[in-house]
């Protein structure tokens, strides 16, 4: 029988993040590297100042509840927790996710729950939430029009909702994606369960279409894209190579295919891009 895209999003996490969180820690996302990517820094440092900057570039000066859409194992949400004397909720398609970001939560003394949840269908009252903060979850999502949806509805009127998430190169009618550029994303889909990812001016129409106000983006390609050849390099390890013969035939596929990505940056069809908006106060 197929498995569904949420099964093979949950399988994929529930026998990856264990050996992600020995080899690299609690941040299941890329590293900062300075705007240019030139700088050079320790991995875990890197993915802590991804978060800082991404909240500088926000202008999120406070924050008393979080939703972090698309957890992992907890990383982003103890961090703003901490950070802001917030109160955090995760949500996680992966139970073994929500149960170690609680672990985490819990030793690190900060306020924060862990849901498995679907992010198409949260469940939380309209209006709840004064950050909605997802960080390379957007990808992963079948309808991003729905998507937003919900995190446009869980938002507090203004409230500021930031998206960082993987994206393919912007097109035109006279330059859409060629066959080699289909062939690519089409491996890399495969490989982490993704629907598909769009453009960045794609998820700026839909923000507009949805009524979010102040809609900013940016494209950070260039500062996080040595994050991959770190990643590599860290593969290589001897604990990574036990840890991926624990881990199973899916988890190794995925870092035999950690070049797909490194390859997509350095021709630019593979973008990091950033959205951040407000909800209008009624």
């Amino acid at each position: 029988m197929t498995l569904s895209l949420q099964e093979r999003i949950r399988q994929f996490y529930d026998q990856s993040s264990n050996l992600w969180e020995q080899v690299w820690g609690e941040h299941m996302h890329h590293g900062y590297y300075g705007a240019d990517g030139t700088q050079t820094k320790d991995r875990r440092q890197a993915q802590i100042d991804l978060i800082e900057e991404l909240i500088r570039w926000a202008g999120v000066q406070s924050a008393s509840q979080i939703v972090d859409v698309g957890c992992g194992i907890g990383g982003s949400s103890v961090y703003l927790a901490e950070k802001f004397g917030a109160r955090a909720t995760g949500i996680t398609l992966s139970p073994v996710q929500a149960a170690r970001a609680k672990e985490r939560a819990a030793t690190a003394k900060v306020n924060a729950e862990f849901l498995v949840a679907d992010a198409l269908q949260m469940p939380f009252p309209d209006n709840t939430f004064d950050l909605v903060w997802s960080l390379e979850s957007g990808e992963h999502m079948p309808d991003k029009t729905q998507f937003l949806r919900e995190c446009y509805r869980v938002l507090k009127p203004g409230g500021t909702f930031i998206l960082a998430t993987w994206c393919h190169r912007s097109t035109t009618p006279n330059t859409p994606l060629t066959p080699d550029e289909h062939q690519l994303l089409n491996k890399i889909y495969q490989v982490y369960c993704l629907p598909g990812v769009i453009s960045l001016p794609e998820y700026e129409q839909i923000a507009m279409s949805l009524s979010f106000q102040t809609i900013r983006t940016a494209d950070w390609s260039a500062a996080v894209a040595p994050f991959w050849d770190v990643v590599i390099g860290s593969a290589l390890t001897p604990q990574a190579v036990v840890g991926l013969l624990r881990a199973g035939w899916t988890t190794i596929q995925a870092a035999l295919s950690l070049g797909l990505m490194q390859r997509g940056y350095r021709s630019g069809l593979i973008r990091f891009g950033l959205l951040c908006a407000t909800k209008q106060e009624s």
